[in-house]
């Protein structure tokens, strides 16, 4: 399906300047809520463009966290609760009542505190690669210790080499362009790390009725994917899935298994109002 270039805006939420893209597919959504896409830590939503123009027949929006892409540093600190409450004073400027959830490694951290705290605004939630918070068993060591020291994002040979021990993380898969990536401020880099320091959803998420879907990569290197079989012990009626040889960043590295599990759970759980 044709698919028109995104829509980039900048919005100022809470006293922050964030930078927001919205891919609108040419033709009927079939009255399907948009996919608010939360990305990785360190990734400025041009990187999601592939997939996203992947995601037809929907719209999907996604935005820079503060000092990401093209977003400008912060200006004050902040956490999971307060950009939880940011996004949803985002989707009232953009007049969106109800939207389903994507959040991919770090921002999988995000996504759930949003459905959270605005469990009416989200139809359906999908956690990718990502963890309970404070609670998560390791990964590797040293793929830990790079990925958490901002001068490997701050330069472009050390972006592009950490991007690739993400995407890859481990597994294997289809190669993924690097060429969007733009590095992170230092500034905005450790405020995204330091916003889920210390942070946990799991005295909370037995409480989640959202329909969710749990993915993981079974050779995930960064956040195991014994991760996500905890999330998906403590997430009522939650469905897990696994995605054979993949790493870190599988929804872009295996982007056509990824879909296929992603599409196949938003059409079984699908809004009984949808046409």
């Amino acid at each position: 399906m044709p698919v028109r270039d995104p829509i980039i805006s900048s919005l100022r939420i809470h006293g922050r300047r964030l930078r927001v893209a919205q891919w609108n597919f040419a033709g009927q959504h079939r009255g399907l809520p948009p996919l608010l896409v939360f990305n990785g830590i360190g990734m400025n939503l041009e990187l999601l463009d592939p997939l996203a123009r992947a995601m037809g027949p929907r719209r999907v929006l996604c935005f820079d966290m503060p000092g990401i892409g093209k977003s400008p540093d912060p200006v004050m600190p902040y956490n999971a609760v307060s950009m939880a409450l940011a996004t949803a004073a985002m989707l009232d400027r953009l007049e969106l009542e109800r939207v389903d959830v994507l959040g991919i490694s770090w921002g999988g951290g995000i996504a759930q505190q949003f459905a959270l705290q605005h469990r009416a605004r989200v139809g359906r939630l999908v956690l990718a690669a990502t963890s309970a918070g404070m609670t998560m068993a390791p990964g590797s060591l040293p793929a830990l210790s790079r990925l958490a020291d901002p001068a490997e994002w701050s330069m472009g040979k050390a972006l592009e080499r950490n991007l690739a021990l993400l995407y890859n993380g481990g597994g294997t898969g289809d190669p993924v362009s690097l060429n969007a990536a733009t590095p992170p401020s230092p500034a905005g880099f450790m405020y995204q790390l330091a916003a889920l320091a210390g942070w946990s959803s799991v005295p909370l998420l037995p409480l989640l009725d959202v329909p969710t879907l749990i993915l993981a990569g079974d050779e995930d290197q960064v956040v195991p994917p014994v991760n996500s079989r905890f999330l998906h012990a403590l997430i009522p009626g939650s469905t897990l899935a696994l995605i054979r040889g993949g790493g870190h960043l599988f929804p872009f590295s295996h982007r056509k298994q990824f879909l296929e599990k992603l599409n196949a759970f938003l059409v079984a759980h699908e809004p009984v109002d949808s046409p």
